[in-house]
């Protein structure tokens, strides 16, 4: 670069040098026209080799800018499959985080709902404890209107663990519908032990269908 800098400021102080003849009137070196050809020979060859000088520098120099281009495009190329290749592994992670954050999730749900399932079905078997134990099979005959010992009732009755387990399947299934029908398997007595302690409810429109009282909202 420094030599190139150097040839360009001799250029012009050729050029300038030039200008400065051009402007003068040329003292005659000889009328020998031997002698001024020799010397306008040597002249041209003097130029001659000074731009000789100045394009191989100038071809030089081309030459590496060329070379440095193509190493910063190369360079240029690697920067972005690099750049590239950090975004596939950041969607990647990305994807990998959400997905195992997901299974995590799902396994955490899964877990509370096996905790869940486990503590009412201990509930249940609780309270079926509890309901068999007070609560028994009405015996046969046995009704708010005393009958003959020899009367079998038109239907089987059931325990009050089973009118419950009916209304909770009743709610949880279909809890937009709650409302059961209460036959002649329902005991009366049992009936209005659920209605007089909240624990069921009665249809405000039809007093032969009654719910679970949704006591979970």
């Amino acid at each position: 670069m420094e030599e190139l800098s150097l040839l360009i400021t001799r250029v012009k102080a050729l050029q300038a040098e030039y200008n400065q003849w051009q402007k003068r009137t040329p003292e005659i070196i000889s009328n020998n026209p031997e002698v001024l050809l020799a010397l306008g020979k040597e002249e041209l060859q003097k130029t001659k080799n000074d731009l000789e000088m100045v394009l191989s520098t100038v071809q030089s120099k081309n030459k590496q800018l060329e070379e440095d281009l193509k190493r910063e495009q190369q360079w240029q190329e690697e920067q972005e499959q690099v750049v590239d290749a950090l975004n596939r592994i950041e969607e990647e992670m990305k994807t990998q985080t959400e997905q195992l954050s997901r299974k995590r999730a799902l396994q955490q749900l899964q877990n509370k709902m096996s905790k869940v399932k486990s503590y009412k079905e201990g509930l249940l078997n609780a309270l079926g404890e509890f309901l068999g134990e007070h609560f028994p099979i009405p015996e046969k005959g046995g009704s708010t209107k005393k009958k003959k010992s020899f009367e079998k009732p038109a239907v089987e009755l059931i325990t009050l663990h089973e009118i419950l387990e009916i209304l909770i399947h009743k709610l949880m299934s279909t809890p937009h519908d709650p409302y059961v029908t209460i036959n002649d398997s329902f005991w009366p007595p049992y009936i209005e032990l659920l209605l007089r302690y909240g624990i069921a409810l009665r249809h405000p429109e039809d007093p032969n269908r009654m719910r679970l009282e949704a006591f979970h909202m």
